[in-house]
């Protein structure tokens, strides 16, 4: 099984390469959780992932032969980049399948790092299914994106810098898709920290190690749909498994609105842009997804930056509303003159900001003698939502929230 000594064996090999990321006390989140908040800023990484860490060790102990045969891989994204960023740098052909939907920040990204992308399939799964068949035709060695001894032991160098870091350390909380950042992490850490806790977070609806965990063995999922793309894996890894088994202490699963809410709070709060998968462990924090004492010194590893824009104007709308900050109502009016007016005085009373009004006589679903209307809306938070709702109903609307 994966040791410390591997992961001080990858330091050396990987630390021309990846950086030192920094790792910060929060005011913002010890203030609001309770604990003693430090955040492990891995998405300053180069490439904006760890993931250079894990590729970087596995393509420098490649044997010659293999690397002039060159590599493959397949990656929802960041272990692209790593790989392909590891690979020139080693001088090695690289060719990365990623799944067709992959953001395509991180394919120009990983095409700009000098890999060879093959558009593939609707998942890691498919991508990876493709790229063993490359694997075979063309005789590249294989470079895993976390179900590899080297490549665990590559991101491991994290948890060397977390309790070198912080020596006071009490739990660190870390995503886990296939398991082989908390494999290493978890490995390093419980050498260096034995009673420090290794809390591992999945999204709900990609959660094969919970699943695996609660069932004693490995399960595969039929399909994870997650905005954490970056973890969105329908099977954990047979070495990773093992190792989570024995050396993490609990592994929990937030929501997507959870991760949303996380990563607007990152963005505004702490001016720090991380992608899906690289807010799932503050989340799991903040929606208090595992018990914790105050005070307690707690270190959520922030993964990987690389977010796709549209998708970030996505996932930080739907923060907003989670948070009270955004509001979509809709409601019918009498087609009469002065409706609207009556309306958007409520609204101004109760200090609401309008973003946008649709009005619209024609839907189906209405009276011929009434009017739809759409109104989306600035608020100030829960309470203020609350008020405005009622201060409408109250004045007869019959108002639907619309998500």
């Amino acid at each position: 099984m994966l040791s410390l000594s591997d992961i001080e064996d990858a330091r050396e090999r990987v630390e021309s390469v990846a950086r030192r990321t920094p790792l910060e006390y929060s005011h913002t989140f010890s203030d609001m959780s309770g604990a003693e908040v430090h955040l492990k800023l891995e998405n300053f990484q180069r490439t904006g992932s760890f993931k250079i860490r894990g590729a970087m060790n596995r393509i420098t102990t490649l044997s010659e032969e293999e690397k002039a045969a060159g590599v493959v891989t397949a990656s929802a994204g960041n272990h692209a980049q790593g790989v392909a960023l590891a690979a020139s740098r080693a001088g090695v052909d690289s060719k990365i399948v990623m799944p067709e939907h992959a953001p395509i920040s991180k394919v120009k990204a990983t095409r700009r790092y000098g890999g060879d992308v093959v558009l593939y399939g609707s998942d890691y799964d498919d991508a990876q299914k493709r790229a063993h068949e490359i694997e075979a035709e063309e005789g590249r060695t294989y470079v895993h994106a976390f179900d590899d001894e080297y490549v665990m032991a590559g991101q491991g160098t994290i948890g060397l810098e977390i309790a070198e870091d912080c020596p006071e350390l009490d739990t660190v909380v870390v995503p886990i898709g296939g398991g082989g950042l908390i494999s290493g992490i978890s490995t390093a850490i419980k050498a260096k920290h034995p009673d420090a806790r290794v809390i591992g977070v999945q999204a709900d609806r990609a959660s094969s190690v919970a699943t695996s965990l609660e069932k004693g063995e490995i399960q595969a999922l039929d399909e994870v749909d997650t905005i954490a793309d970056g973890i969105a894996v329908r099977r954990v890894g047979e070495q990773t498994f093992p190792v989570i088994e024995e050396r993490v202490d609990e592994v929990v699963t937030v929501s997507d609105e959870e991760i949303a809410v996380a990563l607007t709070y990152l963005l505004e709060r702490s001016k720090t842009l991380v992608e899906g998968a690289g807010a799932v462990a503050l989340a799991a924090l903040i929606f208090e997804k595992f018990d914790y004492d105050a005070d307690e010194v707690v270190v959520p590893a922030l993964c990987g930056g690389n977010i796709d824009m549209n998708t970030l104007t996505t996932v930080v709308m739907r923060g907003l509303v989670e948070t009270g900050r955004y509001l979509k109502i809709r409601t019918e009016l009498k087609d009469r003159p002065g409706s609207l007016e009556k309306l958007i005085e409520i609204i101004a009373e109760e200090r609401a900001n309008i973003y946008a009004i649709r009005h619209d006589r024609t839907s189906r679903k209405i009276a011929m003698n009434a009017t739809e209307v759409e109104v989306d809306l600035e608020m100030r938070g829960p309470e203020h939502v609350d008020t405005l709702l009622e201060s409408l109903r109250d004045a007869g609307y019959d108002v639907e929230v619309l998500d």
